[in-house]
């Protein structure tokens, strides 16, 4: 998993490769909180890496893994510097959070959720007996994190990350995870074509970094190993296991959209800012269907935190404790909520009462695919047609924008959408 975002400082709602990798401010998000750039020394030849993975044999052995192992995995490993590249990568485009929900929460990956919950409804079943956590929540973790182990990352783990333990930032960071693959393939879990995942280390069905995977993963299909790779069995389990050790509350609700009076405060409110909800009634807070707050398993003493994400004039939400478990997995508000509102989706409910502040809404994955297939169609080099809407799409939207006269905004949103269709349509008469 990512749980990457304390690793460099405050979240902004970035663009992502949706199904793959939430980035902050350019960067894996990482369960750390000190951002210091590193005073390591610099790497930039194999000859210098094979140096440096010499040096850090020592720390290798006193972190368990073995002489022999780490001279076999360190044997014929080479650098792939195009991961300290993507380490230092820094968007030049941030993007509001109805764009990055609407590429996470789609009507295509509901679908595609609520078939998941029916084909391991039995695995999920046990799971949830077992740790307590709804299956939606961890079909919703799993479709976000891997689009349901479709894109789970093809680097070659000991490569990435032993690049990264050997230049660039967070040095200390890496050669800890480093280390702790090692210790996965010592231990036989799994093998090294197994392992791979993103570039900054996560793997499997729901991205475990491997300090993670030693910590929270489980082998629920009872065959000896912890497979987060190939067992869907123990990655659901594992899934569900690190939010209940992340403080998940059985029964309870993550939280809710909510109404409120015109003009309400929202200023020092927030997740962490947790009232009862007796007080947030008081405030004339509703549930954002008019009913009373407190229902259920809920109480007058229940604590929550009122979340404002685009701001008063958008969507409000009280969050519980169980938003923080899921903000744990990958420590951003956009994200969390992204899980949160996948997961009502798979129960059924619908999308969120109160409209975002823009008159530009974001666009779904397949609608963004028609925006760089008409991009495509007019010549633009910009890869492939898979939604996922990069710099070299956004510069191509600039182009076509000035060229109708638009705002070159780079925004593949609703407004670029309908502009496109209207030139097809014109396209289409002549």
């Amino acid at each position: 998993m990512r749980q990457l975002a304390l690793f460099l400082g405050s979240a902004v709602f970035a663009l992502t490769q949706a199904q793959a990798e939430l980035i902050i401010n350019g960067q894996p998000a990482s369960g750390t909180a000190n951002t210091a750039v590193s005073n390591f020394p610099v790497y930039s030849s194999p000859n210098s890496f094979q140096n440096c993975l010499a040096n850090l044999r020592g720390q290798a052995i006193s972190s368990g893994v073995s002489a022999s192992s780490y001279d076999s995995y360190t044997q014929n490993l080479t650098p792939d510097f195009s991961v300290i590249e993507k380490l230092n990568y820094q968007p030049e485009f941030s993007t509001p959070i109805w764009d990055y929900l609407s590429g996470l929460v789609d009507d295509q990956r509901v679908e595609q959720g609520q078939q998941q919950l029916a084909q391991h409804r039995d695995v999920l079943n046990r799971v949830s007996a077992a740790y307590g956590v709804p299956p939606e929540t961890v079909v919703a973790v799993w479709g976000v994190e891997s689009n349901f182990g479709n894109i789970s990352g093809s680097y070659p783990l000991l490569q990435s990350l032993g690049t990264l333990s050997c230049e660039g930032r967070r040095q200390s960071y890496f050669r800890g995870e480093l280390f702790a693959a090692m210790r996965i393939l010592q231990r036989g879990d799994l093998n090294e074509s197994q392992l791979k995942g993103s570039w900054a280390g996560a793997f499997g069905h729901t991205q475990f970094m491997p300090s993670t995977y030693e910590e929270l993963a489980v082998d629920f299909d009872g065959d000896g190993r912890r497979d987060l790779v190939s067992s869907t069995s123990d990655a659901l389990a594992s899934t569900a296991n690190f939010l209940k050790k992340r403080g998940w509350q059985t029964g309870q609700p993550w939280g809710f959209e909510v109404k409120a009076p015109q003009g309400i405060s929202t200023s020092g409110e927030g997740r962490r800012n947790k009232k009862t909800l007796s007080y947030w009634a008081s405030q004339g807070l509703s549930r954002a269907d008019g009913t009373p707050l407190i229902q259920g398993a809920l109480s007058e003493s229940s604590q929550a935190g009122l979340m404002s994400p685009a701001g008063a004039n958008g969507p409000l939400f009280l969050v519980f404790k169980n938003f923080d478990a899921i903000y744990s997995y990958n420590a951003a508000e956009s994200y969390a909520l992204a899980i949160a509102h996948l997961s009502d989706r798979l129960q059924g409910k619908g999308a969120f009462a109160a409209p975002w502040p823009t008159d530009d809404a974001g666009t779904s994955r397949a609608e963004r695919r028609e925006i760089q297939q008409y991009l495509l169609n007019k010549g633009y080099d910009i890869g492939n047609v898979d939604g996922l809407i990069g710099d070299k799409t956004r510069q191509a939207i600039r182009q076509e924008q000035i060229k109708l006269g638009l705002s070159p905004t780079g925004r593949a949103g609703q407004l670029v959408l309908r502009a496109f269709r209207s030139e097809n349509a014109k396209n289409m008469m002549r």
